[in-house]
């Protein structure tokens, strides 16, 4: 659920110099987010064959890219986000926002009777730079997230979620407890020290 937003020059300098950035050109990933989806469920082995996964805030598909990569293609991927995406071999890509009965009940349709094993999301909302107006609109989105992820998982199923470190953290962490069996807060090495972005590991869902 990105949405464009303006950069200065020392924004554009800092992706220059970024490690992870030049590694993402090199490997042909689309962005460099994809470090910290692959540092995240390496260590906490999430990825298997044949799974259902759902990626939210999918653009510029990154994410999605990844686990068909990973996996072969050996996985169902259905991406959702507001700006549109370039298409991927095995991913269905459905633009719109979640939250609108329209786009939640394609998402259904597709689901058919199936249950996903593997909610992600990567969102983040538009950052104005005032941390009152920035960060209760960070908290919406995963809540939201947290959201649609009980409304899709399947038994033992996961939930990744990024989270900004601030007013709303604790309590989102400590309702994510009481439907899933185990739930961390990890920082991957690939996000920036600057950043108060923390992701929320979510596993063994229960209905």
């Amino acid at each position: 659920m990105s949405k464009p937003r303006r950069r200065g020059n020392s924004w554009r300098q800092r992706q220059e110099k970024d490690p992870y950035v030049q590694m993402a050109r090199r490997d042909g990933w689309r962005s460099r987010a994809v470090y910290k989806l692959e540092q995240i469920v390496t260590k906490e082995k999430l990825l298997r064959r044949d799974m259902i996964c759902i990626d939210l805030g999918a653009s510029p598909g990154g994410w999605s890219q990844y686990v068909t990569a990973m996996l072969k293609g050996r996985a169902r991927v259905i991406a959702l986000d507001l700006l549109p995406m370039d298409s991927l071999p095995g991913v269905e890509f459905i633009q719109g926002d979640f939250t609108e009965n329209e786009v939640f009940e394609d998402l259904h349709k597709r689901l058919e009777n199936s249950r996903a094993d593997l909610v992600m999301s990567d969102m983040a909302p538009n950052i104005s730079g005032n941390k009152a107006v920035d960060q209760p609109r960070s908290m919406y989105l995963a809540e939201l997230a947290l959201d649609l992820a009980r409304n899709t998982l399947g038994p033992k199923g996961a939930f990744i979620c990024k989270v900004f470190q601030g007013e709303g953290t604790d309590a989102f962490i400590a309702d994510a407890r009481s439907s899933f069996g185990t739930v961390k807060a990890l920082k991957p090495k690939a996000s920036r020290d600057s950043s108060s972005e923390i992701y929320l590991v979510a596993r063994n869902y229960h209905l």
